[in-house]
């Protein structure tokens, strides 16, 4: 079986996200792949998972959030969403948790793209943050 770089790995787990998209056929579909699109312009350097049996992950320096679908919604969480400002209140899902955040999407809702991309962009500057201060302590530790 021929090894594959990470590359086209990311090409496997893109398409396995483009066919969760089709087989939804629906509104869920479209604003899944809406902030996907989305999620990409904000962030060329994302990197995108299929994980926990189907959920679609986008990455940069750990998790910046997941795109799980429901009958009734489009749910983006938020890995480290607790720890994010959300100046336009666009956070109206798992509000109460210490960690995660999300935002829940209906049929019929606009997604808000500018409040949504503030997210992203404060979701990977935290990733990265955080992967600095871990590789400085790594660094500290061992001198």
């Amino acid at each position: 079986m021929a090894k594959h770089g990470p590359k086209e790995e990311n090409v496997s787990l893109s398409r396995l996200i483009d066919g969760r998209i089709r087989e939804l056929g629906d509104w869920r579909g479209e604003t899944l792949a809406r902030v996907r699109a989305l999620i990409h312009r904000v962030d060329p350097e994302v990197v995108e998972e299929w994980k926990w049996r189907g959920v679609p992950v986008w990455s940069h320096a750990g998790i910046i959030c997941t795109g799980e679908t429901y009958k009734n919604a489009v749910k983006l969480t938020f890995a480290k969403g607790a720890s994010l400002e959300d100046p336009s209140g666009i956070f109206n899902a798992s509000l109460e948790g210490n960690l995660r955040r999300a935002v829940d999407f209906h049929e019929g809702d606009e997604v808000d793209e500018e409040a949504l991309g503030a997210l992203v962009r404060a979701a990977v500057k935290l990733n990265m943050s955080a992967r600095a201060s871990a590789r400085a302590g790594r660094k500290s530790g061992s001198a």
